[in-house]
């Protein structure tokens, strides 16, 4: 039983511990930040090597050892993100009025650099474990990517709880592009797709022999990918939604009050 629930465990952690460190990162003076980020580039280039280390290892330890090191890259993503130091060329909120495709263009511009970073480091991974029997890393990184733009695109159309307050005062312009509603088309696309990728992920695990590499692998993505739906339906849902990572987010959410609701 343990053997089977050890990889859900591990998935389930390494993102509940690693979004708390970036959210607590994020939060000290912003005089910390070039060592935050230089840190965390230094973990990347781990990740990278990690995974054409461990490229042709077909064992439980090497789907364990290609999730973290895709997550040690993301890490940096999302760091270099909030930290401000890769966003995009645009860095003003919108004027009053502007809607459409014409402010959604903006939001694109607001994280474009961002955006470019996140393919790079796919296509790099790609390349590292071309036609190698491993490619646990580069399944992990494209599910958070992809999971990632869904929930970009949901708080940009509008959702019950945006968690504005997550954005530090360097990024505060970024409110302008978040929308508050109860609500939006995407939102139940985005969840059919994902919870059919989920359950599809959940049934190769099963389909597999316990401890193989490819149920360790599944599992790992599995609990990913459900834990993103988890994230999605929180917000919607008339809960409050800090209270996983309130040791990383400290007292932000009490200083900046979300944006009022757009009917």
């Amino acid at each position: 039983m343990l053997e089977s629930a050890a990889p859900a465990l591990f998935s389930a952690f390494v993102w509940w511990f690693s979004t708390g460190i970036v959210l607590y990162l994020d939060g000290l003076p912003q005089h910390t930040f070039r060592w935050s980020v230089l840190g965390s580039a230094v973990l990347m280039g781990v990740g990278f090597l990690g995974l054409y280390n461990v490229a042709d290892d077909q064992t439980a330890a090497g789907a364990y050892a290609g999730f973290f090191y895709a997550m040690l890259i993301w890490g940096w993503l999302e760091l270099s993100y909030y930290t401000g130091f890769v966003t995009g060329p645009r860095k003003i909120a919108c004027e009053p009025g502007c809607s459409g495709w014409r402010h959604f263009g903006h939001a694109l511009e607001s994280s474009l650099y961002h955006e470019a970073a996140i393919v790079i480091a796919l296509l790099i991974v790609f390349a590292l474990t071309w036609e190698q029997p491993n490619r646990v890393g580069l399944w992990t990184l494209l599910l958070v990517f992809c999971m990632h733009e869904s929930a970009r695109l949901n708080v940009f159309l509008g959702v019950r709880n945006l968690n504005a307050d997550w954005l530090p005062p360097h990024l505060s312009y970024l409110r302008g592009f978040l929308r508050k509603r109860s609500m939006n088309p995407l939102f139940p696309i985005s969840i059919a797709i994902g919870t059919t990728v989920t359950v599809l992920l959940i049934r190769a695990a099963l389909a597999n022999e316990t401890g193989s590499f490819e149920a360790v692998s599944m599992t790992l993505l599995a609990t990913l990918s459900g834990l993103a739906m988890f994230e999605h339906c929180l917000m919607i849902l008339p809960l409050p939604t800090n209270w996983m990572w309130r040791w990383g987010l400290g007292e932000r959410d009490l200083l900046r009050p979300d944006p009022p609701a757009v009917r």
